[in-house]
């Protein structure tokens, strides 16, 4: 259980070095891109299609580490008012339950991917639009590893009969 927890900080904290670097990179490139726009009344042909793939980039990302804090969208309007021990028993299906569904996100977005991949779409020049878009595979990826973790320590807690994880 503690590699477990571990696995997920380490995870935990590689998303949030890689949220903290685009969205710097994002930061800086739409500065830029006003600066040379406003001023000098040119811009980076490239910029806004990079800015458009770093916002979901970051969504993702940004998704991943919500999900791995506890802090994911829920509604427990009902659940609050459960006991403690049914609540734990709710909140671990709502964490399977979760997981299968980016689960079947996963598979549908690799499909998407192979599609990109089949068809060489591009985004600028020749780089190839997929390029952009693997995060969406490996976001909801991500995300089906932070709630089958979540409902693993979960359970866990339900089993020796501990407060909430």
């Amino acid at each position: 259980m503690k590699l477990l927890k571990r696995f997920d900080i380490l995870l935990n904290k590689l998303e949030g070095g890689l949220l903290i670097l685009f969205l710097s990179a994002m930061i800086l490139l739409a500065f830029a891109q006003v600066v040379l726009r406003n001023v000098f009344f040119a811009g980076i042909l490239w910029g806004d299609i990079l800015l458009r793939h770093l916002v979901l980039w970051i969504g993702f990302l940004g998704a991943a580490i919500a999900t791995s804090n506890g802090r994911h969208i829920s509604i427990d309007a009902l659940t609050r008012f459960l006991p403690t021990r049914p609540r734990q028993a709710v909140s671990v299906l709502t964490h399977l339950f979760a997981a299968a569904i980016c689960y079947l996100l996963l598979r549908g977005s690799i499909t998407f991917i192979r599609n990109e991949i089949a068809m060489q779409t591009t985004v600028y020049e020749s780089i190839p639009s997929w390029y952009g878009e693997i995060i969406i595979p490996v976001g909801f990826g991500l995300l089906v590893v932070h709630f089958v973790i979540r409902a693993v320590v979960g359970l866990q807690s339900f089993v020796r009969g501990e407060g909430p994880a």
